[in-house]
């Protein structure tokens, strides 16, 4: 793919950083630090440029916390002021990164997304009779700052945002030289470009009938076990050697009878909430309906606590489980 050059100043243009600082504000408006940088709103978005453009733009200013839900994971969120930064970078290099993927992977993409995957994922369960779902241990923690750097390098030719990019990258660290930070816009494209060239080996040379990603979880499918296995072996040699990750244990299983898959349970025509969700489901459900009762939550919270719940169960073929945890 030919590389992208002269691409700093079109995310210092100032149209670019205000549609960044926009973005940025999503669902945080009344938070201290973005009511701080709305006050010298003009001195911010100045300060952010004339770094960029001078090539010396400071990053690393994280906040952590840990969150137990649905497991315990370290979060890592950028001061407000770099959450403008990521997103004025990733509003000029979106696209870029998105050409480079192939069809078949569905995080950070307009028009993708996690229930575009699941339907992708109930056709192939209907035509093909087994399948194998695959995972990486500690993906995030684990990715390589180097061989990031270098896959880096072959979309990007401006120097610039390559040395930006490289500061980014190396902001934050597990071990020295791995990982990048749960939490951060910028992840999100890093984690899930990691990954690229391994798609298209599995597409294109492996040539897996059905191959979908979404970050690091991995569903592939086929008529014949044995290239399935086949097929995982060499995702498994790819990953080690090219890309330093090594694989939690394939689970393989047939079709017919489904397989837990980005917290549903793919099946042939269908999807069913798997128990863990359905476990989950059930405890945010009850919180919520306290919160409410105790005048924790106004009616209007209420809602839009419900709302996103709601919808992520009526995705699956679940009736009488949701009229179970809805109505009391």
């Amino acid at each position: 793919m030919k590389r992208t050059g002269n691409l700093i100043e079109r995310i210092a243009d100032c149209d670019n950083l205000h549609l960044a600082f926009i973005k940025s504000c999503r669902g945080k408006q009344c938070k201290a630090e973005v009511i701080r940088f709305r006050e010298r709103y003009d001195d911010n978005i100045r300060s952010i440029r004339d770094a960029l453009l001078a090539g010396n733009v400071a990053v690393g200013d994280y906040n952590y916390f840990t969150i137990h839900d649905p497991k315990e994971r370290l979060i890592c969120a950028a001061s407000f002021r770099e959450r403008v930064l990521h997103h004025a970078i990733m509003n000029v290099c979106h696209d870029i990164f998105d050409r480079s993927l192939i069809y078949d992977t569905y995080a950070t993409r307009r028009g993708k997304g996690v229930y575009a995957a699941l339907d992708r994922a109930v056709k192939g369960a209907s035509r093909y009779r087994y399948m194998v779902k695959l995972d990486y241990r500690k993906y995030f923690d684990s990715i390589d700052h180097e061989i990031l750097k270098r896959q880096l390098s072959r979309l990007f030719k401006d120097k610039g945002l390559l040395t930006l990019l490289a500061s980014v990258v190396d902001s934050y660290s597990t071990v020295p030289g791995k990982g990048v930070p749960i939490g951060n816009l910028t992840s999100q494209y890093f984690a899930n470009h990691y990954l690229s060239g391994l798609d298209h080996r599995m597409k294109e040379c492996v040539r897996v009938p059905v191959y979908i990603r979404y970050m690091d979880d991995v569903l592939m499918m086929d008529d014949d076990r044995m290239r399935l296995r086949d097929a995982v072996g060499e995702m498994t040699g790819y990953s080690e050697t090219e890309l330093s990750l090594r694989l939690k244990t394939p689970v393989y299983r047939c079709c017919d009878n489904g397989m837990p898959f980005l917290g549903y349970v793919v099946r042939p025509h269908c999807l069913t909430l798997s128990g863990r969700s359905k476990r989950r489901f059930r405890k945010k459900i009850e919180s919520c309906r306290v919160k409410y009762e105790t005048g924790e939550l106004g009616e209007g919270e209420y809602a839009s606590h419900l709302l996103p719940l709601l919808a992520f169960v009526r995705h699956a073929r679940c009736r009488k489980f949701r009229e179970t945890c809805i109505v009391r």
